[in-house]
């Protein structure tokens, strides 16, 4: 799941109107952005299988503490609380928190049977729509383009930057989709800081992109 996370991040701003969408994109991908950082430091696992799948060739060995069930809710709780803390909002800090845990339940569409329920036992889940192309773009393009129409509805532009930045944060994200989809698989031997620092470099393009938009924009009366 890629851009099914960020439709629920723009849908999810018509639920907590003070939060900003760049911080909603933060809270459905917390745990990916955590994620590479322990794959790093070896405390999670992951290798690049060609072929594992019909979407990506990532097999995920061992990623409990980002990725299980109830990391997700431990995770939701410390963000939702941080950001609470930070701006006494409690509607807003429920949103946050349920947008962190809600990446659990979106992969579950898509992973095989490799998401732990909890760090501590073996038991594991995943429907595995990754195993089915035409699926997988149905759903996640239909997610994505459901909570993008919801957040347009929902506000409108102050200026023009506040209509220019939107729609190129959605093509950028189409864009990026499509290219995780049908470009080539990255080499079994890349080195893992690489990715970190690509996934990062993309993941701050976004999220500041986020953050700009909704900077320009605001309810809809």
């Amino acid at each position: 799941m890629f851009i099914g996370h960020f439709g629920l991040s723009f849908a999810a701003k018509k639920a907590a109107p003070k939060v900003s969408l760049g911080t909603l994109f933060i809270a459905t991908q917390f745990v990916d952005i955590l994620w590479p950082f322990l794959l790093v430091f070896h405390v999670e696992k992951m290798i690049i299988v060609p072929g594992y799948t019909k979407v990506n060739a990532f097999e995920f060995l061992y990623f409990p503490y980002t990725h299980s069930l109830l990391m997700g809710v431990v995770w939701g709780v410390i963000v939702g609380g941080l950001y609470w803390l930070l701006k006494k909002d409690t509607r807003g800090a429920l949103i946050v928190g349920l947008c962190v845990l809600s990446h659990w339940f979106f992969d579950l569409v898509v992973h095989t049977a490799d998401l732990p329920f909890t760090p501590f036992g073996d038991a594991k889940a995943g429907f595995g729509l990754w195993n089915n192309l035409a699926a997988t773009l149905i759903v996640e393009t239909v997610i994505f383009l459901v909570g993008t129409y919801i957040y347009a509805a929902f506000t409108k532009a102050k200026n023009k930057t506040g209509t220019w930045v939107l729609w190129t944060l959605v093509i950028l994200l189409l864009v990026i989709s499509a290219y995780n989809t049908f470009g080539p698989a990255p080499s079994p031997g890349i080195s893992l800081v690489s990715l970190l620092c690509s996934f990062m470099i993309m993941m701050a393009l976004i999220i500041g992109l986020a953050y700009w938009a909704d900077c320009n924009r605001e309810p809809a009366l």
